[in-house]
């Protein structure tokens, strides 16, 4: 099934607070108030649609010139394995192409190492960077 990112503009609780559900991020979803406010405060936000559903979103924060770091990539489970997240973090990567620093935090498997080191992003340990979470 063919997918459109567009940017998101108009945030609807509804299918934002379901897709992050889908996903198993129900840390998000607690609060969706919270969830709401980090959307507002986000730099920019792209959501993937396939028939006008949405798929898959990804989410950035930062000051957009020296440094933007992705908060959020997320597709739903059914929609995962066609492309979609590569074509929302390629969006992103082209948009910030010029940005000094482009960080993301994610989960430590391999199929999350897989995916983002075929995207061009390399772990923090092999451009002998350090970071540091609390």
């Amino acid at each position: 099934m063919e997918f459109v990112i567009r940017e998101y503009t108009t945030y609807d609780e509804q299918e934002i607070v379901s897709l992050y559900e889908r996903v198993g991020w129900r840390a998000y979803t607690k609060e969706p108030e919270r969830l709401k406010q980090a959307f507002f405060r986000s730099l920019k936000i792209y959501g993937a649609y396939q028939k006008k559903k949405l798929a898959g979103l990804i989410r950035v924060v930062g000051d957009g010139v020296s440094v933007v770091f992705i908060q959020d990539l997320l597709v739903d489970p059914a929609a995962q394995g066609k492309g979609i997240g590569t074509a929302l973090l390629q969006t992103i990567l082209q948009d910030y192409q010029d940005v000094y620093q482009i960080h993301l935090v994610t989960d430590h498997t391999g199929k999350m190492i897989r995916f983002y080191q075929k995207n061009g992003l390399v772990k923090d340990r092999d451009w002998n960077g350090c970071a540091f979470t609390k």
